[in-house]
């Protein structure tokens, strides 16, 4: 074969595979499958419409919606977000519990204060036990959900704790303080707070009444919860027979290491320091 021959029969092979090609678009299976595509992409584009008119539309319903409302609005924008139908369903049936607990217990209202009334008697004097409740940076160490106490100033304090599997902070300011008789203090948190006072009664030489008095007012979801079950008040009793066993296993052996603020305060101002 020639190279004249050889190259007129290479051309006519590249004409006639475009024209294969050319014919297999115009045959009735191509043109059959470019609509099915094409009627695909359009519903599936038709759905994502509805689907985003859907989520505005209960976005604008669940502002005024009960917990129903808002449950759905969270399963569906769970599966625009492309989760799973089982984690829908899961963001459905929580949302439905916070939002029904929210209207149980109420969303940003403060309810009425829980009254608590607590005591113990610690078999040791009035001053030590005194002196170590005014160590409040130790309550950590011997008390179980109390994480941190700083003292930013006399009669100042900033607290954090734990509540279930998460924590709450508050600031708290003592605006009454008597040496060995009581100390009284007012405070402050975005969950909350407990405003209360603690005095020290001297039952005999080496045996002390603490009493306790607490009005609490839960304000989040988890504080208004365990107030249902009066958490706080098994709470604050727990605490104190943590402060209880601390006194009467550390700081009735080794007295001389506790050293207390002695100094008094009167209307949130101090009158008196230690001398």
């Amino acid at each position: 074969m020639s190279f004249r021959t050889g190259l007129a029969a290479g051309a006519g092979g590249t004409v006639a595979a475009i024209s294969a090609r050319r014919l297999g678009r115009r045959t009735p299976g191509g043109f059959a499958q470019r609509l099915v595509d094409r009627l695909a992409q359009r519903l599936v584009q038709r759905l994502e419409r509805s689907l985003e008119r859907a989520v505005r539309r209960l976005t604008a319903a669940a502002e005024q919606g009960g917990p129903l409302v808002k449950a759905a609005l969270a399963g569906v924008k769970a599966l625009h977000e492309g989760k799973s139908p089982f984690r829908a369903l899961l963001s459905f049936g929580w949302t439905a519990l916070k939002e029904t607990l929210a209207r149980i217990f109420g969303r940003g209202r403060r309810g009425k204060p829980t009254n608590i009334v607590e005591q113990t008697d610690v078999g040791a004097p009035r001053r030590l036990v005194y002196d170590q409740w005014t160590r409040f940076e130790d309550f950590p160490s011997f008390m179980k959900k109390v994480v941190s106490v700083d003292q930013t100033e006399e009669g100042k304090l900033r607290w954090k704790a734990k509540i279930f599997w998460s924590s709450r902070t508050w600031e708290s300011t003592i605006v009454e303080q008597v040496p060995d008789r009581h100390i009284v203090w007012r405070s402050k948190g975005p969950k909350g707070h407990a405003d209360g006072t603690v005095s020290f009664h001297e039952l005999s030489p080496n045996l002390t009444r603490v009493l306790l008095v607490l009005e609490y007012r839960p304000a989040g979801l988890f504080e208004r919860t365990g107030n249902l079950w009066r958490a706080q008040g098994r709470r604050a009793r727990l605490e104190l027979k943590h402060f209880r066993r601390h006194v009467m296993t550390r700081a009735l052996t080794r007295p001389d290491e506790v050293e207390g603020w002695r100094g008094e305060i009167r209307d949130g101002e101090i009158v008196t320091t230690p001398q």
